[in-house]
């Protein structure tokens, strides 16, 4: 397999197993989060370890090894992006593989489990992107809505798109169904690797919100801030969020 084929394939079959865990009914709320980051982590890692024994390797749900930073080539995953929805039952939540070569988020693939049919968006399969809204639609946190979105959304006359995940999030804006993510309340490496590589391969603008690139594999995995948007958009975004800085 590829390296593409290798993520799409581990971030479907995580899916499948975070769903049979969800279904089993053995588990709810907090708990079900709990069991199904576990679970999932515990594949996806094992998985990776067999297939690309010689690259570095940081999980959300893994004690972090500083190896990794000696390494060109590093799988950077989620097992569960938006462990809240996850719990909850809702479809918003995620799961990303990603690989950063020397520092980029280079290729991966973010599944989306609770979509019909398991959507599994990938960086060797790039769509055409649907024609873009009159009004432009930003997507926001369902609970904390970052406040320079909210700004700019209010200087564009944009609408607000309340969503889960940040991996939901961004696939929204790939699939046409916003043009704007634009995050600033803090965030890790492994919320944005794999739905960057992949909102780049379909032609999106990806940095941080000061236009600076997003680099990973660093010894501080906090990476606070990102926008992902349509690439008219891009100028126009990082220049309103200077002004309110």
């Amino acid at each position: 397999m590829t390296d593409t084929e290798l993520a799409a394939q581990l971030a479907h079959h995580a899916g499948r197993i975070l769903l049979e865990v969800r279904a089993s009914g053995m588990f709810e709320g907090k708990p079900l989060g709990k069991a199904g980051d576990q679970t999932a982590n515990q594949f996806l890692c094992h998985a990776l370890r067999e297939q690309r024994p010689d690259d570095g390797l940081l999980s959300e749900e893994e004690k972090d090894d500083a190896g990794r930073l000696g390494n060109s080539r590093v799988w950077i995953i989620d097992p569960v992006d938006g462990t809240r929805e996850y719990g909850e039952e809702r479809s918003d939540w995620a799961v990303h593989v990603g690989l950063a070569i020397d520092g980029v988020a280079t290729l991966g693939a973010v599944a989306l489990p609770g979509l019909d049919g398991g959507t599994v968006l990938r960086s060797d399969q790039p769509r055409d992107l649907p024609e873009a809204a009159a009004t432009p639609r930003l997507l926001v946190s369902r609970t904390r809505p970052a406040k320079e979105a909210v700004a700019v959304a209010e200087r564009l006359g944009g609408e607000l798109v309340p969503m889960g995940s940040a991996g939901a999030k961004a696939m929204a804006v790939v699939t046409g169904d916003a043009e704007i993510y634009l995050h600033s309340g803090g965030q890790y490496e492994w919320d944005s690797c794999a739905p960057v590589a992949v909102a780049k391969a379909h032609g999106l603008h990806c940095s941080r919100i000061d236009g600076s690139p997003l680099v990973y594999n660093q010894q501080d995995t906090y990476l606070p801030d990102l926008l992902i948007c349509r690439p008219e958009w891009a100028d126009k975004v990082l220049e309103l969020v200077r002004e309110l800085a």
